[in-house]
C-alpha cells in the first residue's frame, strides 16, 4: 500500500518552501502550508553537511519515528510540512530532539 502521507517530489518541496511560512529552532526548520486534503503530509530533508549517507539515513529514520509516535497524540490537521534537520541535531539526544520537533509542530497548529 502506498503511503500517501510522505512528500517526495522536488517540486512539492519547493512549493512549500517558497511560501516562506516556517518555524525554526536549533535542531529543525519546519516549513508548512495548508493543504486541501483531510490529512497531513510530511517530507524530511537532511543536508550533506550533517554527515555521510549512513548518518543522514539514521537521522531520517529517527525523524520518521518521532512523527509516527505523535500521530495519534496530535489532533487532525490538514497541513503539508517539510522538516529540515540542522547540524545541531547530532549534539542532542533522541528525546531532546523529539521534544523540540513536537514543540515546533504545536506552534503552527495554534
Amino acid at each position: 500500500m502506498k503511503n500517501k502521507k510522505i512528500i517526495k517530489k522536488n517540486f512539492e518541496f519547493q512549493e512549500i518552501i517558497n511560501k516562506q511560512k516556517f518555524y525554526r529552532n536549533s535542531s529543525f526548520v519546519i516549513y508548512y502550508t495548508k493543504n486541501d486534503k483531510k490529512y497531513f503530509r510530511y517530507g524530511i530533508s537532511v543536508g550533506k553537511k550533517i554527515g555521510n549517507a549512513v548518518t543522514r539515513n539514521k537521522i531520517k529514520r529517527q525523524i520518521r519515528m518521532m512523527i509516527q509516535d505523535q500521530i495519534n497524540k496530535l489532533p487532525e490537521f490538514s497541513y503539508d510540512i517539510i522538516i529540515i534537520a540542522r547540524a545541531r541535531i547530532m549534539e542532542k539526544s533522541f528525546d531532546q530532539n523529539q521534544k523540540e520537533l513536537i514543540k515546533l509542530i504545536n506552534q503552527f497548529l495554534k
